[in-house]
């Protein structure tokens, strides 16, 4: 079940995006799932992780939908985007919030293929 809300989201979002509660939800629902399955086994709050759905939701809506612009022109009609694919979640004000928020640094370290790993140690006879 989501953690934030389609209201919680546009309250971030550039004024300028106009999507539907339903549409928005989606994007939710996504941002869900992403959360739950690299952040769910962490030690972060429930409102940690609900801040960090809506902030990972936010970033989706600007990849896919509100790509920020860095330039632009006029005669010559041509525009520059801010952000660089293969940044991941750097690549928006968005997502770099979610990594600011997770403080077990789990989303950064995806980005560097870094996995989290945990020793045991079995006590012997």
């Amino acid at each position: 079940m989501a953690r934030t809300t389609s209201y919680a989201l546009k309250k971030i979002l550039n004024p300028t995006v106009d999507l539907s509660s339903s549409t928005l939800t989606e994007y939710i629902n996504s941002a869900n799932v992403f959360v739950t399955e690299v952040l769910g086994g962490t030690s972060l709050s429930d409102s940690i992780l609900a801040e960090i759905e809506k902030w990972i939701a936010g970033h989706m809506v600007t990849v896919t939908q509100d790509r920020l612009s860095k330039e632009a022109g006029a005669g010559g009609a041509y525009i520059k985007y801010a952000g660089v694919w293969g940044e991941e979640l750097s690549s928006t004000q968005y997502g770099q919030m979610a990594l600011a928020l997770d403080s077990s640094n789990t989303l950064r370290n995806l980005k560097e293929g870094k996995k989290q790993a945990w020793i045991y140690a079995v006590p012997g006879e």
